[in-house]
């Protein structure tokens, strides 16, 4: 198994990690930078995906009484609680999410979206299908589908190395504790 692993890093020759990197980089950079800010009106695309997360968890939750708690947010959108506690605030500002906490606010703090919010996340949604309808079918459902697989496996991959090199550094230089 080890050798099967040292051969296929000796195929992968140091200009190509070079040149890889930067290809992986480009092309996150323009996911990230799509066009697609263009086609929502009224929300930003993390916003979006933080009410697409909590209209989920609406529909598919019973035990939570379609309740959908900050951190389960900041989790599924890979952000701090800090980070989502200022977006949702933003959005219960708009009118958009209605937030809320159990017993004192310790147990966690919870929002459901409010039937305005409903109403512009429908509106929002209706632009992005008509767009990506379009896209899916000039690029095809199962090439999408193949392509939303292999993009899954290459996050997970690269999530377990970011891991292991952030321990590595601490057992290295220890922690700022």
């Amino acid at each position: 198994m080890e050798q099967e692993e040292n051969k296929i890093k000796a195929e992968i020759v140091q200009p190509d990690i070079g040149k890889l990197s930067h290809e992986l980089t480009y092309h996150k950079y323009l996911l990230n930078n799509d066009k697609i800010r263009s086609f929502l009106q009224k929300l930003s695309i993390p916003e979006y995906l933080a009410m697409h997360i909590i209209k989920e968890s609406e529909l598919t939750d019973d035990i939570y009484a379609g309740r959908t708690y900050l951190k389960d947010i900041a989790d599924k959108m890979q952000r701090t609680v800090r980070q989502t506690s200022k977006m949702v605030k933003a959005l219960q500002e708009r009118g958009f999410v209605s937030w809320s906490h159990d017993g004192d606010g310790s147990e966690g703090t919870y929002v459901t979206i409010t039937e305005s919010g409903r109403k512009m996340l429908e509106e929002e949604e209706a632009a992005l299908k008509k767009y990506y309808g379009k896209v899916i079918t000039s690029y095809g459902r199962e090439n999408l589908m193949k392509l939303l697989q292999l993009m899954k496996q290459l996050e997970t991959v690269m999530s377990t190395e970011f891991e292991e090199m952030e321990a590595d550094a601490i057992e290295e230089y220890g922690t700022d504790e």
